[in-house]
C-alpha cells in the first residue's frame, strides 16, 4: 500500500491546508522521517560481529531478494529495502476504510498532486482508530486494518521493517516485490489498479523467487496458500453480489439491514463448510471471520484483488518479460479509467 510522499510534503508546501488537514499531514511526515532516520545499513549490520544472528540470517536473506527484485523482476534498483528498522511493534502503520452503511462503494480522501485514495494511514493505532471511530459514529461501516509495509514510491528510500519478517521468508519476499511495484507504476487516484497491478508482480514474483532458490517445499506451501486465497476471494465476492442487490433493491433501510445481517451470516457458514469440506480444518482465515465484517471489509478485499486476474493474464500475454509487461501497463495506465479497465479485460496481446 503506498504511503503518498507528495502528499505528506503538502504540510509544509501548502498554507491553506485546514488545521485537521494539517495535523493529519504532520503525523504522516514525523512518523516517516521517524523511520527514515532510524534506518541502519543492512550491508553494516550483516557485517557486524554484534548483530543479532538470527537478524543477520534474515537480512542476508533480504539482500538475496532484493537483489532478485532487480536483476529478474525488472523492480528498481535503487537504495530501497537497503536499510533496516526495528518498529517494535506487529504494524508500521493502520489503514482507515469506510463505506456508507447500505453500500460497498468505498470512502475516498482526495488530496493535492496524488488523487483520491480509498483509505486513511496513520502511523499512531490510537489516532486510526479515533478517526474511524468519528466515522462510525455518522453512521458508516468501518474497518482497520494493521499494514507491515508501505511504499513512497520512489520519493525516498523505504526501509526493511522488523513488520516485514514475522510472516517468514516467503511473506517478505511477497512484500518486497509488491512495494517496489508501486515505484514501477502509479496511477493517480486509480487504487484498484494500482494495486491489483503490484499483486500481480507480488504473486509471480514469489513463485519465480521461490523456483530460483529450489525450495520446493516452499513452493507447494505458496501455491496451496494461492489457491485458499482464491477460493477465498470467491466466497467474498459471492457475498458482496449478494449485498449488492440487496442494497440496490426497493425494500425498506430496515429490512435491508436485517437481509445484511444474513447475508454475512450465510458468508460465515459458507467458509466453515469450505473449511471442513475443502480445506481440511484449515484455520488460517478463522481470525478474519472472527471479527465483525462489514460492508468495508469486504470492500477492501475488492480493492486489492478484482483486477489482479486480468493483470495476470496479460504477463502471460508478455511471456513473463517484466520489462514488456511494465511497459504494456503504462500503456493502458494513461488511458482514462472506464478505458483502462476496458483494456486490460479484452488484452488479447502484450503490446
Amino acid at each position: 500500500m503506498p504511503l503518498l510522499f507528495r502528499l505528506l510534503l503538502l504540510a509544509t508546501l501548502s498554507p491553506v491546508l485546514s488545521g485537521c488537514s494539517l495535523s493529519y499531514y504532520s503525523q504522516s511526515l514525523g512518523g516517516h522521517l521517524n523511520l527514515i532516520s532510524a534506518g541502519q545499513p543492512v550491508d553494516r549490520l550483516i557485517a557486524d560481529p554484534a548483530s543479532d544472528p538470527d537478524l543477520k540470517a534474515q537480512l542476508t536473506e533480504a539482500r538475496a531478494i532484493r537483489a532478485f527484485a532487480s536483476e529478474r523482476l525488472a523492480l528498481p534498483d535503487n537504495r530501497s529495502y537497503r536499510s533496516y528498522v526495528d518498529t517494535g511493534r506487529e504494524f508500521v502503520t493502520w489503514a482507515v476504510f469506510a463505506t456508507p452503511e447500505l453500500s460497498l462503494e468505498v470512502r475516498t480522501w482526495c488530496f493535492p498532486v496524488v488523487g483520491c485514495v480509498p483509505y486513511r494511514g496513520y502511523f499512531s493505532r490510537e489516532e486510526a482508530f479515533r478517526f474511524a471511530q468519528g466515522l462510525a459514529d455518522a453512521g458508516d461501516d468501518v474497518y482497520v486494518a494493521g499494514i507491515p509495509a508501505y511504499s513512497t514510491l520512489g520519493w525516498t528510500s523505504d526501509p526493511l521493517l522488523n513488520t516485514m519478517f514475522l510472516r517468514g521468508e516467503t511473506y517478505l519476499a511477497s512484500v518486497v516485490f509488491h512495494e517496489l511495484s508501486h515505484q514501477v507504476i502509479y496511477v493517480q487516484g486509480d487504487a484498484a489498479f494500482n494495486e491489483a497491478f503490484a499483486v500481480s508482480v507480488e504473486d509471480s514474483g514469489t513463485v519465480l523467487w521461490l523456483e530460483n532458490k529450489g525450495d520446493e517445499a516452499a513452493l507447494r506451501r505458496y501455491r496451496l496458500a494461492q489457491r485458499r486465497n482464491a477460493d477465498f476471494q470467491d466466497l467474498v465476492a459471492e457475498t458482496r453480489a449478494e449485498l449488492q442487490a440487496i442494497y440496490t433493491g426497493d425494500r425498506s433501510n430496515a429490512d435491508k439491514r436485517a437481509q445484511k445481517r444474513a447475508a454475512i451470516e450465510r458468508l460465515r457458514t459458507r467458509y466453515r463448510r469450505l473449511k471442513a469440506r475443502k480445506w481440511g480444518g484449515y484455520c488460517g482465515y478463522d481470525a478474519w471471520f472472527s471479527e465483525p465484517i462489514n460492508n468495508a471489509k469486504l470492500a477492501t478485499i475488492a480493492v486489492y484483488n478484482d483486477l489482479e486476474p486480468a493483470f495476470s493474464r496479460l504477463l502471460e500475454l508478455c511471456d513473463g518479460d517484466y520489462q514488456r509487461y511494465y511497459s504494456a501497463v503504462r500503456r493502458i495506465g494513461r488511458l482514462g479509467a472506464a478505458q483502462r479497465r476496458e483494456a486490460l479485460a479484452k488484452a488479447t496481446r502484450c503490446g
